[in-house]
């Protein structure tokens, strides 16, 4: 016994020395990638000094592992093509993929891909997104090759370099790579903050088996369908790789993410060091067990006998996950609907439909509520926006709760007390009318998950939750406490009764703010985010205080509770509407910046015989928020509103040099005049052929060469239309080209082809073809932009960089 005890003493410490290890080469490998600075497409760091030290510790690990049961193949692959997602094409040369693949000394027939990305954008280091995945892949991949007896199955691991420039690397392996062909499913490394938990946030499609794999792996499991669902709804305006791999390679995955602090996410402050210990420990341990697991399972082989069918997948608080098929929620949904209709039904037997009157009566009563509330919170949150304190949670989440969640729970408790006094009156006994609400919320709740059930949506198991433990309780408690109103043994009973689903509820919730809190800081000047953040806390506060609703007419009197809602809402208004809550912190341990686009711009437009029509240059401005140059402008007086722009609808995107069609970041925007920028590599554009073909369309062949970085806008004039294109499937599908390349890409060289008008116009000619180049890096940083940058107050990250805009008619 002592033996035994002693070796299991050992073993363990073996373990935790292994991983102590592992999580210092992990902390070596980021510290390493994100020294050398921002990677972005085409750059030094990106292209050379990253690429050199990926391929270095892979040569490092093959070495090592050159004994064991394991091959290892490294391939850098520089694809080239062009694809079209959402409302761009996008067009990549010669951009790097680092590719290495794990199989048994004797081949393998199928693999898993794993993903991750080492590009940046232009102003962050990058440590989440995602160098702190290169770093977790890295000792995974250390960790399989070491392994002493062989794997069933392969797998490659996927180094991709241009994964923020619209997803492309991963394009150009699932569509050109020849290993793409044998690739059964994939396992995408993503961020949306900096460190936390990873978040199981997509699956599938279909393809259960990979969820249960998930399920039975993962050490430190983080899922929810509930995220996948929002997320594939299109709401957060965000794509990774998993989409490539879904729509291009037609092949299953998880994709996972981190998602805590997002306000960091694609800034300064994204560094090794804001990486917790425990993030990368909890990212190694759940990809390597996931992928050991389906490195090793039958049904990678042939995944498509397991392609069938969703499934309902969440954890709980961290500890176990539960996954069972969608067909079997579907059942259980509707059994918890039965089992209300049921118990409703018994309760209104021998009442002659008066029981149903008053639940029908007490709904209408929870509904009105709810939408006095949330029509009384939007109110607050258009006073405010029209006040000019928008975003004064920014810093100070706490805040936003306090004010908008106060209002909205003294507006529920209030609509209820003067329905409990003036309609349901004094008389009437206070149990039957808290039973009866109750009975409202369970029916309510009922119909949520009746109609998410009929829906098809797996994220019905919330609702469901939420009706079959309160119904339960309410059924176990009802003959011991049902004449003993608001007991404290009753009202603990109760409580613990709802404990699982309000705690995974809430559970839910705090996901949904940690992510769309930090996304309203830069959704841009177009959508309020005071709207946005009270109806999420509103529609909170409805949930969480829907069971609540029973102790409300269960209490003799609610006023002292009344009172000091509303007294908390005054304070908070109070201060909020003084301006004494700044909305920005520049605070090391805890910074919430504000986000802002500078492009040092020289714009020249041409007429139709080639002459420059007009020629300017400025500093162009964007918010990446609401507030817009508001608190700037006291720093920076020139930024004011004299110099605000307005976009021109009769020139391609408005007249200015947009990096991606994003038109809620340029609804408001200010323009400095500056003395023009002159850029290395500027831009030489021509039209190299201009053909009438035989079925009368006119066909113009371009040729470009510029930086890294070029945007492309087309705008036909009046009765003119694109016919074909060199992009993508040849069919024109955006007016708006994103186009990246690699060190050494030769010039860019495309066609369009027009179908002109019956009577063409010899004035406007055909169509407008705009050029926008993009210069990223310290070469080409400008005196004036310098000399801007260093007024910007230090709460503020003003993201900055030199471009052109150079507009031709044909």
């Amino acid at each position: 016994g002592s033996f035994a005890e002693d070796t299991e003493s050992l073993y363990s410490l073996m373990l935790y020395v292994i991983n102590i290890l592992i999580y210092l080469m992990q902390w070596k490998h980021l510290e390493r990638i994100t020294d050398v600075g921002p990677r972005p497409v085409g750059s030094v760091e990106n292209e050379v000094l990253t690429v050199n030290y990926l391929l270095e510790q892979v040569e490092q690990i093959r070495s090592e592992s050159i004994a064991g049961p394991h091959a290892i193949t490294l391939d850098l692959q520089r694809p080239t093509g062009s694809f079209s997602i959402k409302n761009v094409i996008s067009y990549y040369d010669r951009i790097t993929n680092i590719a290495v693949r794990l199989e048994p000394k004797d081949g393998a027939q199928h693999f898993m891909l794993a993903n991750c990305h080492f590009d940046s954008v232009a102003n962050s280091p990058g440590a989440s997104d995602d160098a702190v995945s290169c770093a977790v892949m890295l000792e995974v991949l250390r960790s399989l090759a070491s392994l002493s007896s062989p794997l069933t199955h392969g797998v490659i691991f996927l180094f991709n370099g241009a994964e923020e420039n619209v997803l492309q690397a991963s394009h150009g392996f699932i569509t050109q790579h020849p290993w793409a062909k044998q690739v059964k499913a994939f396992v995408n490394l993503e961020a949306a903050g900096v460190g936390g938990k990873e978040v199981v946030f997509q699956t599938g499609p279909e393809n259960p088996w990979l969820v249960q794999a998930y399920v039975h792996a993962a050490v430190h499991p983080f899922a929810s369908v509930v995220g996948q669902e929002i997320f594939q709804s299109g709401i957060i305006p965000s794509e990774t790789d998993f989409r490539i791999y879904r729509d291009f390679g037609n092949i299953p995955g998880i994709d996972l993410a981190f998602i805590e602090n997002g306000f960091l996410y694609h800034t300064k402050y994204d560094t090794a060091d804001r990486i917790l210990t425990d993030s990368i420990q909890r990212a190694g341990d759940n990809i390597l067990a996931l992928l050991k697991h389906l490195l090793m399972s039958e049904k990678l082989a042939d995944s498509s006998e397991y392609r069938h069918g969703n499934m309902v997948f969440f954890d709980v608080l961290g500890v176990v996950a539960v996954a069972y098929p969608a067909r079997v929620g579907t059942i259980i949904n509707y059994m918890a609907v039965m089992a209300t209709f049921l118990y409703l039904a018994k309760k209104n037997k021998g009442k002659c439909g008066h029981y149903l009157r008053d639940l029908a009566l007490g709904s209408c009563v929870a509904l009105l509520s709810w939408f006095a509330t949330l029509l009384s919170v939007l109110i607050v949150a258009l006073v405010l926006t029209l006040a000019g304190c928008s975003m004064f949670w920014y810093s100070h989440f706490s805040v936003a709760i306090a004010l908008y969640g106060s209002a909205a729970a003294a507006k529920i408790l209030l609509v209820h007390t003067l329905a409990k006094n003036l309609y349901y009156g004094v008389s009437i006994d206070l149990n039957i009318l808290g039973e009866l609400f109750f009975d409202v919320s369970l029916l309510l709740w009922c119909c949520v998950l009746l109609c998410l059930t009929l829906r098809g949506l797996c994220s019905a198991y919330v609702p469901m939750l939420m009706v079959a433990f309160p119904l339960a309780t309410k059924l176990l408690l009802s003959s011991h406490f049902r004449c003993r109103g608001a007991s404290v043994p009753y009202a603990v009973l109760y409580l613990l009764g709802l404990t699982l689903p309000y705690v995974h509820l809430m559970f839910l919730i705090w996901v949904v703010f940690e992510i769309f809190c930090p996304i309203l800081g830069r959704s841009g000047t177009k959508i309020p985010p005071e709207v946005v953040l009270a109806c999420l806390v509103t529609l909170a506060i409805i949930l969480l205080s829907s069971y609540f609703m029973h102790f409300i007419y269960l209490a003799r009197s609610s006023r002292r509770v009344l009172t000091i809602l509303g007294s908390l809402f005054a304070v908070m208004l109070l201060l909020v509407s003084s301006g004494l809550i700044f909305p920005y912190s520049s605070d090391p341990d805890r910074p919430r910046p504000k986000r802002i686009i500078i492009q040092h711009t020289t714009r020249t437009f041409h007429t139709l015989n080639g002459l420059v029509e007009h020629e300017d240059s400025g500093l162009w401005i964007n918010s990446c928020d609401y507030t817009g140059m508001s608190y700037i402008t006291p720093h920076i007086p020139e930024i004011n509103d004299t110099i605000r722009t307005q976009r021109h609808d009769d020139l391609p995107f408005g007249g200015f040099p947009g990096y991606l069609p994003l038109p809620f970041l340029i609804k408001k925007s200010w323009y400095l005049p500056v003395p023009a920028a002159s850029p290395k590599s500027p831009l030489e554009f021509r039209l190299v052929s201009k053909q009438v073909t035989e079925w009368g369309t006119i066909k113009m062949s371009f040729e470009a060469k510029g930086p890294s970085h070029m945007s492309l806008y087309l705008r036909p004039n009046t009765g003119v239309s694109l016919s074909s294109w060199s992009f993508g499937n040849n069919t024109p599908q955006s007016n708006f080209i994103f186009y990246s390349h690699g060190l050494g890409a030769p010039a860019w060289h495309f066609w369009l082809e027009i179908q002109p008008p019956s009577e063409p116009s010899a004035e406007k000619g055909l169509i407008s073809v705009a050029v926008s180049c993009h210069y990223f890096g310290e070469a080409h940083r400008t005196p004036q932009l310098d000399a801007l940058l260093g007024r910007f107050p230090a709460w503020s990250f003003p993201s900055s960089w030199v471009s052109s805009y150079h507009m031709f008619r044909y």
